[in-house]
């Protein structure tokens, strides 16, 4: 009996990772679609490929189309788009599958790297390979194998290694200084919103180096042990990076203090930890149709944060020790400060559970050692709800996989188009075959990588109120033929805003590409 549960979690941990190699070995054939931000990274990649510098998007200037305006774009880190484009490199494979590679390998080191997190911070292997099985059955860890969601899975491949870092060094030596300065830049690397979670390890950290010592001034030492080539690495991001745009942070819309500002941090450990935010298609930030009016999800989600708190609490009352303690009321707490304070400064961060993922990532362990110890019942409810959940998340993937390969269409780039059909998109690349000095215009940006010989321009989308801002969309001026690919959907006034979006163009011919989508050339200078 006893040998059989000390093999309990070797079971686990292999059909575990037979399972994720299943599913990358499956994602390799039927590529995944792109969320907006990693496309925003690969058009920048796009750029450098045609010529352009690094980390700098080139496209058509607003002023005068027929020149190019450049940017160095700082809003996402570069890891999202060099990673894939590693793998292209390396393997002569197209983008679709360099990302499939990408993804893949990020979920195996991910869970590796937390499966030895969870075991170093005091955890026995049955509950740390349980605790993998749990985040499995997460949406957040089916999510890349439908969408690359780039710095997402990337920054889930490293943490976990990052937590083990913050807790398995010992002593003040040159190893705690190369930990942490190549720790900052690797994590920033991944994701630029590392940066929090690079701040709150290097705190437990701190303060778990120093807590045998008596006295400020052996505090103070250890201190800057860590702090000094902690600021020498976040120096050199912002010298190198930072400083040459703008970022969800550069900008405020003012103070404002509301409910949801610090109720949503409180509430993550449940909206994380359990996908709840993903079932309801996002509570305060909908990406998806809504399921509830504003004022019962932000009510929601003050019901969430009282439940969140109960649970935390209970986690640190019966954490096996200090050090998972620390981390718990780190994070958390930590957490709650950085966004909280964002949120009421109005930065361009939205109200996402997936920011919080590595707070649903910490209590996993704690969570499942709780619930071993609970009464049957207790048990059972929690198993119910974990067999609900991995229901939904293996539903989420079995229908991501069907849209992708049997509705997406697909192009040079390897990806799944989500946001064209396949006649379209054979029209489109046969367009940009035969010209050079075009510009095509698309109402989404992933479709930009199947051009290759001439210049986007990738517009918002509009909203049904028909409520834009024209100095986002008007280009003047003349630069050889124009193409503008719609929806039909699009059939009146938004065609007709999009169309004057370019005053210097006239003579626009209408064609169906297919049932769905609209072409609109034009060649004619106005």
């Amino acid at each position: 009996m006893a040998l059989q549960k000390s093999n309990a979690h070797k079971i686990i941990l292999i059909i575990t990772g037979i399972a994720v190699l299943i599913l990358g070995i499956i994602l390799f054939f039927i590529p995944p679609a792109l969320f907006p931000d990693p496309a925003n990274g690969l058009n920048v990649l796009r750029s450098m490929n045609l010529g352009g510098h690094f980390n700098v998007l080139t496209a058509p200037d607003q002023d005068d189309i027929s020149q190019n305006y450049n940017e160095f774009i700082t809003w996402w880190s570069p890891g999202q788009y060099l990673v894939p484009y590693f793998f292209k490199l390396m393997a002569h494979l197209n983008t679709g599958q360099a990302m499939s590679i990408t993804v893949a390998l990020c979920q195996l080191c991910g869970l590796a790297g937390f499966y030895s997190f969870f075991k170093k911070i005091g955890f026995t292997p049955f509950v740390s390979a349980v605790s993998l099985l749990f985040i499995v059955c997460q949406l957040a860890f089916f999510v890349p194998y439908v969408f690359y969601n780039g710095g997402e899975v990337l920054l889930f491949a490293f943490e976990g290694w990052f937590l083990y870092g913050c807790i398995a060094l010992q002593k003040t030596d040159w190893k705690l200084l190369l930990f942490v300065l190549l720790s900052g830049w690797i994590g920033f690397f991944c994701k630029s919103s590392f940066i929090w979670i690079y701040a709150a390890g290097l705190c437990c950290l701190w303060v778990r180096l120093s807590s045998n010592q008596i006295g400020v001034v052996e505090w103070i030492k250890k201190g800057l042990w860590i702090g000094i080539p902690a600021v020498l690495s976040l120096v050199t991001i912002y010298i190198f990076f930072l400083s040459k745009g703008q970022s969800p942070a550069s900008v405020s819309k003012g103070f404002k203090l509301t409910a949801e500002a610090f109720s949503f941090p409180l509430s993550t450990p449940i909206l994380s930890g359990f996908s709840l935010d993903d079932f309801f298609h996002g509570l305060l930030y909908n990406f998806g149709r809504p399921m509830f009016s504003y004022g019962i999800s932000v009510t929601i989600v003050i019901v969430l944060a009282i439940l969140s708190l109960l649970l935390v609490f209970s986690l640190i009352r019966n954490a096996p020790n200090n050090n998972y303690k620390l981390f718990i009321i780190i994070f958390y707490f930590g957490a709650l400060l950085f966004f909280g304070v964002a949120y009421l400064k109005q930065l361009n961060i939205s109200y996402e559970a997936r920011h919080f993922r590595i707070i649903g990532l910490l209590i996993a362990p704690g969570m499942i050692s709780l619930v071993s110890g609970s009464k049957s019942l207790c048990q059972l409810l929690f198993t119910a709800g974990c067999l609900c959940i991995a229901f939904f998340s293996f539903s989420y993937v079995i229908k991501g996989y069907n849209i992708n390969k049997n509705v997406s269409a697909k192009g040079v780039s390897g990806i799944s188009q989500i946001n064209i059909d396949q006649p379209a998109l054979n029209a489109i690349m046969k367009l940009d075959k035969e010209n050079k000095n075009a510009v095509f215009v698309f109402i989404a940006n992933d479709i930009a990588q199947e051009i290759l010989h001439n210049r986007v321009i990738n517009l918002s989308p509009i909203s049904d109120d028909l409520k834009i801002d024209m100095d986002d969309y008007r280009y003047d001026g003349f630069a050889g033929p124009l193409y503008i690919i719609l929806p039909e959907s699009y059939n009146g006034p938004k065609e007709k805003l999009v169309m004057k979006s370019f005053p210097g163009y006239t003579g626009f011919n209408l064609s169906m590409l297919s049932d769905r989508y609209v072409l609109y050339a034009a060649k004619m200078k106005r």
